[in-house]
């Protein structure tokens, strides 16, 4: 292919009689399960701990948690919380939100009071759909007038108490009808007031869903995603890696405030009308059993996870044959875990990359013609190409240089951040590109492959940690002055992370009870495992913290404990 674009090699192995271009609804996201529960209503939409919904029952408790919405104050354009951990009731919330034309704004279940106060008044949300176990951490959020409605859901409502397979010991016994305080009411009882919404008027480019997507400048950003950009990876997903089989049923372990959770294992099989098992909280075994118990065909998830399952106890004792297409993505896929994974299965591991910033994968591999650890080419409708730090001139193969993408699927911008957002794009070819910030090349055939990450961002366990944003949270702390966070090797999580901290003239705190204060303030996988005390932090001329110094000192340190 000599007349061929460098940023076009990927096209010599598009997936047969897939196509190129693929027209996009421009209707609201709410409307796919609103047609899959008229084209298929008794199918079984959700099963969960013994409890099934079909997608007629899934819509029915949608369209009157959208009608409670709506009879709250909420229209179009509003912003909701969704702060849920994997169950029927986050599905349920998530669609109500938009049926009700509003936009999800989902929270990670981990996160704790600073985190949650910096999204409640960011978006301007009103109304937050919960846990009950999270309530505890809303309530100050409502006397402190931030907040006005909590609507708390416990999982375990919505489970068959005498199934074999019980709910996560933590959550058993709740019930919603239990939960109370300022501002809180139940999700049943929501239910049961019995509204009906109104006609959906949210259209293509009306908020949708807006992720936080942690960076290099301290407080997380909304990644501002409309219907339509909701749509293109959805639609394009579906078409990429079709689940063709007939019956076909998703174990949904991904957490679904995550993109990839929520399109992959949510999203997608309720626009095609599937089956989905849904796993509260990762557990090797349990997925094992439901892989088993409920033939499931299609299991999205993060390369940690596939490791971890291939680790279970007696793994071979399972019968996982039912399994016909595994992939994810977070991190590589070790060669040796491929392996071994399709010794078991007779599988692929289908690797991909993707942002909150393009709602999902904008690079899978090819179905029909893999590489291993391999972020895959650019999937429908993606331009995505390398350009050099440096120069920013456009790369051809084997060069690494940040990778770029213009696709439907990117977002629209940082939610009230005009500067960043504007910092975000390039234009080329009359195009405006997302500029990553990962660093990458691709090879002969087009194939993307990973070299660096942003320098400082830590990669714990899969997790994304931005030093900056720790670093403007512990600032908060009363008994510290100065804080710089790097990453330290872990021999299980790859890297964990650690505080080099400044404490206050006269300060005897201790690591333990940073740390401890840290994990009310945060998400535990932000959360440093280390604090080391010092009395400066070295800088530049310029009064530049010299973090790079920190993180090559700490690198030096466990090298040498290792040798």
């Amino acid at each position: 292919m000599p007349n061929t674009p460098n940023h076009m090699l990927h096209m010599k192995y598009w997936p047969p009689g897939l196509p190129t271009d693929l027209h996009l609804p421009t209707h609201s996201v709410a409307q796919n399960l609103i047609d899959s529960a008229t084209r298929v209503p008794d199918q079984i939409a959700i099963r969960f701990h013994g409890v099934t919904l079909t997608y007629a029952e899934m819509l029915s408790q949608v369209e009157r948690l959208a009608g409670w919405l709506q009879a709250r104050g909420v229209v179009r354009g509003d912003r909701v919380l969704l702060y849920m951990q994997n169950a029927p009731q986050c599905m349920i919330a998530y669609y109500a939100i938009l049926r009700a034309d509003a936009a999800v704004i989902p929270v990670n279940p981990m996160n704790r009071h600073a985190e949650l106060e910096h999204l409640a008044r960011d978006t301007g949300a009103r109304i937050v759909m919960c846990g009950t176990e999270l309530v505890e951490h809303l309530t100050p959020l409502v006397t402190e007038g931030l907040l006005d409605h909590i609507v708390a859901a416990a999982y375990a409502d919505m489970t068959d108490p005498a199934y074999d397979i019980p709910l996560f010991e933590a959550l058993q016994g709740q019930s919603d009808v239990l939960c109370d305080g300022p501002g809180v009411t139940p999700f049943r009882a929501a239910l049961a007031e019995g509204h009906t919404p109104g006609p959906i008027t949210a259209g293509a480019e009306d908020l949708a869903v807006i992720p936080y997507s942690s960076g290099t400048t301290g407080n997380p950003k909304g990644c501002v995603h409309t219907h339509a950009s909701v749509q293109a990876t959805i639609h394009g997903g579906a078409a990429w890696n079709p689940s063709g089989e007939p019956n076909a049923v998703h174990l949904v372990s991904l957490p679904l405030f995550h993109v990839t959770g929520m399109q992959s294992s949510m999203s997608i099989p309720i626009l095609l009308g599937q089956e989905m098992v849904i796993l509260t909280r990762w557990n090797r075994e349990t997925a094992c059993q439901l892989i088993e118990r409920h033939r499931v065909t299609r299991w999205r998830n993060i390369a940690t996870m596939a490791i971890d399952l291939l680790n279970t106890p007696g793994i071979e004792g399972y019968d996982l044959s039912s399994l016909r297409g595994i992939g994810g993505g977070g991190a590589a896929m070790p060669e040796a875990v491929a392996d071994r994974l399709h010794t078991l299965t007779g599988l692929d591991y289908i690797e991909g990359y993707g942002l909150s910033e393009t709602m999902g994968g904008s690079h899978i591999n090819p179905v029909h013609r893999p590489k291993r650890q391999c972020l895959g080419i650019p999937v429908i409708n993606v331009d995505s190409r390398i350009l050099d730090l440096q120069t920013g001139a456009e790369l051809g193969p084997n060069q690494p240089g940040e990778v770029i993408i213009h696709a439907p699927q990117v977002f629209r911008g940082y939610w009230q951040r005009p500067e960043e957002t504007a910092e975000a794009f390039v234009q080329i070819d009359g195009k405006a590109f997302f500029r990553t910030g990962d660093i990458a090349q691709y090879d002969e055939d087009g194939y993307f492959f990973m070299v660096d990450r942003v320098k400082r961002m830590i990669n714990a366990s899969g997790f994304k940690v931005w030093p900056a944003e720790v670093e403007a949270l512990m600032h908060r702390h009363p008994e510290l002055t100065e804080v710089c966070i790097i990453g330290t090797s872990d021999p299980r999580r790859g890297e964990s992370v650690k505080a080099i901290a400044v404490r206050r003239a006269g300060s005897q705190v201790t690591e333990a009870e940073v740390i401890e204060w840290c994990k009310s303030e945060m998400a535990a996988y932000k959360c440093p495992k280390e604090v080391e005390f010092t009395d400066s932090l070295p800088k530049s001329g310029a009064g530049k913290v010299m973090w790079r110094a920190l993180a090559e000192n700490e690198a030096k340190r466990t090298r040498a404990e290792t040798v």
